[in-house]
């Protein structure tokens, strides 16, 4: 029975917490999108696989040429590595990108007749797309109720206490419990922005955070 009305407590105290994130992000984030530059599904596909382990900020800087060579899966697919590569070279892990670049586009047209798919499994089966990548172009593109779960949200996640999870699935099993439906494709953008200009990985800005009272670390720390 103790151990019943313990669960229970903790339950309630994690739902208010997660009630009070959102309504503090929804007051003062209303508009919180993807800082990365697209026109397209296809093209914010590219984006994203470039983006790993990459800021989103360089991304952006050589997107436009990419974009304006390949407008299309099609444009990708027929490309040589070496033409690939040339225009990635100066973005982390350019041999291994510009190989699933070409191999994603393939997959596009011989698959999916050249159009970006909206559920995760089917964007998983492209070269160079894992969980998160799927996760993100689904809840961006086609509003699906997931939540990509990267470096930024994994961490912001952990030391507020929205999860106690050690791998990103179990992260993103208590993020998904936590938000409504509706509000995940959003709460992304809320916990990668936080994470990216406030709760920073080496000198979170606490003094600067709004959400500092909800935030287990913090208050463990004054």
């Amino acid at each position: 029975m103790k151990v019943a009305m313990k669960r229970m407590k903790v339950a309630l105290k994690m739902n208010s917490k997660f009630d009070n994130l959102t309504r503090w992000f929804s007051e003062n984030m209303p508009v919180a999108e993807s800082e990365l530059h697209y026109d397209s599904p296809f093209h914010l596909l590219i984006a994203v696989i470039l983006s790993a382990q990459c800021t989103d900020r360089r991304v952006n800087m050589y997107t436009p040429e990419i974009f304006r060579r390949f407008p299309d899966p099609a444009s990708l697919a027929a490309a040589s590595f070496e033409e690939v590569y040339d225009l990635i070279k100066s973005i982390s892990f350019p041999n291994n990108k510009a190989r699933h670049l070409i191999g994603m586009a393939r997959s596009l047209v011989s698959d999916f007749g050249g159009v970006v798919p909206e559920e995760p499994e089917q964007l998983e089966t492209l070269p160079g797309v894992g969980r998160k990548t799927a996760n993100v172009i689904a809840s961006i593109i086609y509003n699906k109720p997931v939540i990509a779960v990267d470096t930024h949200v994994f961490r912001v996640s952990r030391r507020i206490g929205l999860s106690r999870g050690t791998t990103v699935e179990a992260v993103e099993k208590d993020l998904t419990e936590g938000f409504a439906p509706q509000l995940r494709p959003k709460a992304h953008h809320w916990l990668i922005l936080h994470g990216r200009y406030v709760c920073t990985a080496r000198k979170p800005k606490c003094e600067e955070c709004g959400i500092r009272e909800w935030c287990d670390e913090f208050i463990l720390n004054r």
